[in-house]
């Protein structure tokens, strides 16, 4: 059975929830939009901080920490951002790491947005 983790970010019209829990493990993709559902202005930097704010913010909304995280699976649009994406997800983790991947993608839902993460962490049992 799964279930839709509530959260503070901005209520999609989409037909999606931020993140659900099922079976053990938590599924999430977020992106660099702020409180009004406007993708965030400032280039790949300020996209990947949004993106991980929103993430941390996610995570702890299912009573969770980064240290939970095991898979994370990062898209951007140019392959020049990834050493700045990887600057920004650095801030965010310590050893040991989730296991990674990263993609260079055509485009994103958005055209204005330059990167997106999915992820999955574990849920402890209770």
């Amino acid at each position: 059975m799964k279930q839709a983790i509530k959260t503070d970010l901005f209520a999609s019209k989409a037909p999606l929830e931020w993140a659900v829990v099922a079976n053990g493990q938590l599924s999430t993709a977020q992106i660099p939009i702020d409180s009004e559902g406007a993708v965030v202005e400032g280039g790949i930097e300020a996209q990947a901080r949004q993106t991980m704010e929103n993430f941390k913010h996610t995570i702890e909304c299912a009573e969770l920490t980064m240290n939970d995280v095991t898979q994370v699976l990062i898209y951007v649009t140019d392959r020049n951002q990834l050493p700045v994406f990887n600057k920004v997800y650095a801030e965010y983790f310590s050893a040991p790491y989730p296991n990674r991947a990263a993609m260079v993608v055509a485009g994103l839902a958005r055209e204005e947005m330059l990167c997106e993460i999915v992820a999955y962490a574990a849920v402890p049992n209770i």
